[in-house]
């Protein structure tokens, strides 16, 4: 009888072998690895605790003693929560563990656009020695963070060290933030105005579909500079074409894209102001360590209160 499942699956390319080493190296507790979606149906019988990135129909018929379900990503809309929650299992996502390595890529970014290291790349495949001007100084900015989650407050600690000035908006602006200030996603535009650098963070939700459109941008300086590692139907594309093409916006970083995969004759790749990765922020390879940290930190709570209850990270 394995007490704690993992199962078979990967997450950014990394084998999750890696989570059930994690977990081992940290409990004192029966560990196995299903290596099949068949072995997935045979260990969760008996199993207390699985983790992974899904929960098949048939894992969830099969899990007769199964107590908790630590998804190993941040979102949990693919699911059957009605499924697990009849059968009293607890679920717990992985939200925070791309903080670190997100935040990286937006910093990463907005120093290269600042300092226009791309040119200075360019000029070095040309061997070309010759000087070019930065497009300015980070420092004495002013960042707007859109979405104080452990995405957006990763980033911005990470801006501490860089004296800028710092403007959060979020779902709950009463509940007030790390940022200097404090919006709701109903005071945007108010929360643009002057707005150097615009990093967008905050999950895709009917409220923040299209937050960011034609009006949005109009109220940014024109050499604003918008980074998004949300989602791509956060900002209408439409508008930010118009905007990056009539000189309306200096730069755009794009993580994310709308529509996703970004076509290859999409209009968005030709312009050469806009700066793309395909969607890899997320990649770490610390990422099944944070997932299993997690997971640690839980059974801990059980083992205190003898409750699969109030657990970091609980959605269900």
């Amino acid at each position: 009888m394995a007490e704690i499942v993992v199962l078979n699956g990967s997450a950014h390319g990394i084998p999750s072998s890696e989570c059930a080493d994690a977990l081992r190296e940290r409990l004192d507790r029966e560990v196995e690895l299903a290596e099949s979606p068949a072995e997935e149906v045979e260990l969760i019988r008996d199993a207390e605790v699985a983790v992974g990135g899904k929960m098949r129909e048939e894992v969830i018929d099969a899990a007769g003693e199964l107590e908790l379900f630590a998804c190993s990503s941040a979102g949990v809309g693919h699911l059957d929560l009605d499924a697990l929650g009849e059968r009293g299992i607890a679920v717990t996502n992985a939200s925070g563990v791309h903080g670190p390595n997100i935040a990286e890529h937006v910093l990463g970014w907005m120093l290269m656009i600042t300092r226009r290291l791309d040119e200075g790349l360019a000029r070095q495949d040309r061997r070309e020695w010759s000087h070019f001007q930065a497009f300015g100084e980070f420092q004495g900015s002013r960042v707007c963070v859109v979405g104080l989650g452990a995405i957006g407050q990763a980033i911005v600690e990470r801006l501490a060290g860089f004296g800028v000035e710092t403007v959060g908006v979020r779902y709950s602006p009463e509940k007030g933030g790390p940022t200097d200030e404090v919006y709701g996603f109903d005071e945007i535009e108010e929360a643009l105005v002057g707005v150097d650098y615009l990093a967008i963070a905050c999950p895709l939700t009917d409220e923040t579909r299209g937050l960011i459109g034609a009006e949005e941008l109009a109220t940014l300086p024109p050499d604003a500079v918008l980074v998004n590692v949300g989602r791509g139907p956060i900002v209408e594309t439409e508008a930010l074409v118009s905007a990056l093409r009539n000189n309306k916006l200096h730069a755009e970083a794009l993580d994310v894209t709308d529509p996703e995969p970004l076509p290859e004759d999409h209009e968005l790749w030709g312009l050469s102001n806009v700066y793309i990765t395909p969607h890899n922020s997320g990649h770490t390879p610390h990422y099944w360590e944070r997932v299993a940290e997690i997971l640690v930190r839980n059974l801990e709570h059980v083992e205190e209160t003898g409750e699969y209850d109030d657990l970091e990270n609980q959605v269900a």
